[in-house]
């Protein structure tokens, strides 16, 4: 890889800056990564949970054991872990079609992410929520992209059976929901409506802080193993946690009335199962570390940054506005570039299911879409802002962002300056 010099020398100030958030992140690895062995070790995780299984997967001890480990290192009764579940949209949809029945009603917290809008708004024969009769409203986000009480409390009703709250920004400018802010939803949720479920899509954000959204008060949450609890290593794959109720509600969704989790064959995936979710924790802190970097050198360089380098991060996403489509386009196929896989690939801007906007990716990854792996995406609509997440070794993200800015210097799109 060549980079300018001038390139080369605004890393290294920027590493010096960052030195300090680098270390704090490192203890958050090092923490949650303690958390999971203890887990393991309370739950006897053994060579034989590794076999996996067939046909039905019926008396799968090792799916049942990852079960219990998961569950207890994110604070949850219960969760099911399943390669049956394609991603984490597909994660999302079983645990609500699970939950809700028709004539309930679900409050989406801010809009949802592009891919579940069908999900749970598509038009007549689609097979969508409101395809069976459930009720959907949104609740409008402040200027800070925080929640409008006021709003929340006039829609909220006895019909209202789910809150769903989404933990990352998804496609947007707002800031992601910390855990603590999660938790200040859920109690003001049950203190207007007591048996309400409170829903997070926790997609790109496990690992992210000491904590879980089911820690502080969520009665359910889904996501991905293709993303941050996967730790590179499942091949696909995704969980629903939570209260015990609807966990089980949620796999009788998943398979069929019940039978529920006691099936599900796990094939030869198990190795990879466990020992992603060991690997998870350090992989999400690199990853983090990458995206630090990312944000205080392209703030060195002049381009808008969310969240900023030093500010509270809760999920692995970092926003990058460009000046225009073109500066965009370039950037991704940077990322592209610096991929260990396809980086001979130039990425284009194309249509894909469940988004409303052509979207350009850059996916050199050794599992299809997997985002904990360095990626980027954004879809081509204004304000032009890419989607840079991943990485599981902070060189690799270092070594994608520095790609992707020096083409965008070699195009006359940016300037270092001296």
């Amino acid at each position: 890889m060549r980079f300018s010099a001038k390139l080369l020398q605004a890393a290294d100030e920027v590493e010096r800056q960052i030195d300090g958030r680098l270390r704090e992140i490192d203890l958050l690895a090092e923490q949650n990564q303690w958390k999971v062995i203890e887990a393991f070790r309370r739950h006897r995780v053994s060579s034989f949970h590794f076999a996996g299984s067939t046909g039905y997967g019926y008396h799968d001890a090792g799916r049942e054991t990852l079960d219990r480990v998961f569950a207890d290192v994110v604070g949850a009764e219960a969760a099911i872990v399943r390669p049956q579940i394609v991603s984490g949209t597909h994660a999302i949809a079983v645990a609500l079609f699970g939950v809700l029945r028709p004539g309930d009603e679900l409050v989406s917290v801010g809009p949802p992410y592009d891919t579940l809008r069908t999900v749970l708004a598509g038009g007549p024969g689609t097979g969508s929520l409101a395809d069976w009769g459930i009720r959907y409203a949104e609740v409008p986000l402040d200027a800070a992209g925080r929640p409008d009480w006021a709003a929340l409390r006039r829609v909220l009703t006895p019909k209202t059976k789910v809150v769903a709250l989404q933990r990352s920004r998804g496609y947007g400018r707002r800031s992601p929901l910390s855990v603590r802010e999660l938790g200040e939803i859920a109690d003001f949720v049950h203190g207007v409506q007591r048996d309400a479920v409170v829903f997070v899509d926790n997609c790109y954000g496990e690992f992210t802080e000491p904590t879980e959204p089911t820690e502080a008060g969520a009665d359910l949450m889904a996501g991905s193993l293709i993303k941050n609890p996967g730790g590179g290593l499942a091949p696909t794959g995704g969980y629903i946690a939570g209260k015990a109720h609807w966990v089980r509600q949620a796999a009788e969704r998943l398979t069929v009335p019940g039978v529920g989790g006691e099936v599900g064959p796990t094939l030869d995936l198990m190795r990879s199962l466990f020992q992603g979710l060991y690997f998870a924790p350090h992989c999400v802190g690199q990853a983090l570390k990458g995206a630090v970097f990312a944000a205080a050198l392209c703030e060195r360089l002049g381009l808008e940054t969310s969240p900023r380098w030093d500010e509270p991060r809760t999920d692995l996403i970092q926003a990058i506005r460009l000046p225009d489509a073109e500066a965009l386009v370039a950037f991704v196929r940077g990322i592209q570039e610096a991929g260990a896989v396809d980086s001979h690939v130039a990425p284009e801007p194309e249509p894909m299911p469940g988004y409303r906007d052509a979207v350009v990716m850059a996916a050199g990854t050794f599992v299809q879409g997997a985002t904990l792996e360095l990626s980027a995406d954004a879809p081509l609509r204004e304000p032009y802002e890419v989607y840079f997440q991943g990485g599981l070794t902070y060189a690799h993200a270092k070594l994608g962002i520095l790609t992707a800015l020096q083409r965008l210097m070699d195009e006359g799109r940016i300037n270092v300056p001296l």
